[in-house]
């Protein structure tokens, strides 16, 4: 008989809440044993743990600053410590500060940068080194597309303007190592690109403002949380796809906003 293989276990920065929780939830019920980074949101991070748990066998929280290089180098290696493997990275965690090219300046672009693509491009490294050296022990390599980066991107690449300055380059940047990353990790790992459109509100909108902004798509609403979640989970899960970003949002990015919709 042939021995089951172990459920794969999959990264997801900033799962303690927000989209990163909803993605999280979606391959946690999906047979994914999950690994729940956080920062500060300790609380929310157990919690989102234990409803993990409830879904599949296997979900554990582990803290990490991204915008500190010893701490995301040392974020794989403690997940593959507790689990034994990883076989996927989704980069959801995010720095999102407004500048404008008014008020830009190096501070604001070295945070952002850091955390947003300097972060994500450290973990696929990892996770690359990781799956040569499993099957170096193995005996034999990882087959091709068997595991996979996918990194939460914006619609706001396809469709700019000049609000949230430093946040844009971050994610232009990551972008653009979302292509060059599936060359050079190829063939055991592929890197997808997922871009929602306007899918959570927050604090600059009110509840009527996020409604009327939502429905501005050709399809008359953007991407809910379930659309993002579902992407991700289909991008981990074909193994033909790498070196594209699905964009999820309904449409928006064949539009033209002239600011963003925070602050439209």
């Amino acid at each position: 008989m042939t021995p089951a293989l172990p459920r794969p276990v999959v990264l997801v920065t900033g799962a303690a809440l927000r989209l990163g929780r909803e993605i999280a939830l979606t391959l946690a019920a999906a047979g994914w044993r999950v690994a729940v980074h956080y920062r500060n949101s300790a609380e929310d991070a157990i919690k989102t743990v234990a409803d993990c748990d409830g879904l599949t066998c296997g979900a554990a929280a582990f803290d990490a600053d991204l915008s500190s290089e010893a701490a995301v180098r040392g974020l794989l290696p403690r997940v593959i410590a507790h689990f034994g493997r990883v076989d996927a990275v989704v980069n959801s965690a995010s720095t999102f500060e407004h500048d404008s090219a008014a008020s830009f300046g190096f501070a604001a672009l070295d945070k952002h940068l850091h955390s947003n693509a300097g972060a994500p491009i450290l973990l696929a490294q990892a996770l690359h080194a990781h799956v040569v050296s499993r099957g170096a022990l193995d005996g034999e390599p990882e087959h091709a597309g068997q595991c996979a980066v996918v990194n939460l991107l914006d619609q706001k690449l396809w469709n700019q303007n000049p609000d949230f300055f430093s946040y844009t380059l971050s994610k232009a940047a990551l972008e653009a190592a979302g292509t060059m990353l599936a060359m050079a990790l190829a063939p055991r790992v592929r890197v997808v690109g997922v871009a929602p459109g306007l899918t959570l509100t927050s604090h600059l909108l009110s509840d009527v403002q996020f409604a009327a902004h939502h429905k501005l798509s050709p399809l008359g609403r953007s991407s809910t949380p379930a659309d993002v979640a579902s992407a991700v989970k289909f991008a981990l899960e074909n193994s033909s796809i790498t070196g594209t970003t699905l964009l999820v949002d309904g449409g928006q990015h064949l539009m033209r906003f002239e600011r963003d919709f925070s602050l439209m």
